[in-house]
């Protein structure tokens, strides 16, 4: 089976990430902090990590660093929204945005996707990476 860590602080978007990503193959393990991802990892090894830029405390950029230097394996998505709130504020062309992902990939992100998205990009890029 498949092990996904999706990391992602609004409550929303990670409930969203669980339900369309799992299914009998597929196992989603859910973190609202990098801190709580990274000890997730740490308890039980997963294949693909899906995590949000912008959290509480340790950011993903930072987190995307230190996945790639313990988990060399693991495959990296960053999301990312650029620090907008709520659902109708997301500006995916936004600079932050492109920068916030333009630093996931310098960081070892092996692939980046701007907020909102559709499950089919993601599905796209999740193929494309692993």
């Amino acid at each position: 089976m498949r092990r996904i860590l999706v990391i992602d602080d609004e409550p929303f978007v990670l409930d969203a990430l669980k339900r369309v990503l799992a299914t009998s193959t597929v196992a989603v393990i859910g973190a609202s902090t990098a801190d709580a991802g990274l000890s997730a990892m740490r308890e039980s090894p997963v294949d693909l990590v899906i995590v949000d830029v912008i959290l509480p405390g340790m950011d993903g950029v930072a987190a995307i660093k230190i996945i790639r230097r313990d988990f060399p394996a693991v495959r990296i998505i960053a999301i990312s929204g650029g620090g907008n709130f709520g659902l109708n504020a997301y500006l995916p062309d936004a600079i932050s945005t492109n920068a916030y992902l333009a630093a996931c990939k310098t960081a070892g992100a092996d692939g980046t996707l701007a907020k909102p998205f559709e499950t089919a990009e993601l599905r796209a890029l999740i193929d494309q990476v692993t």
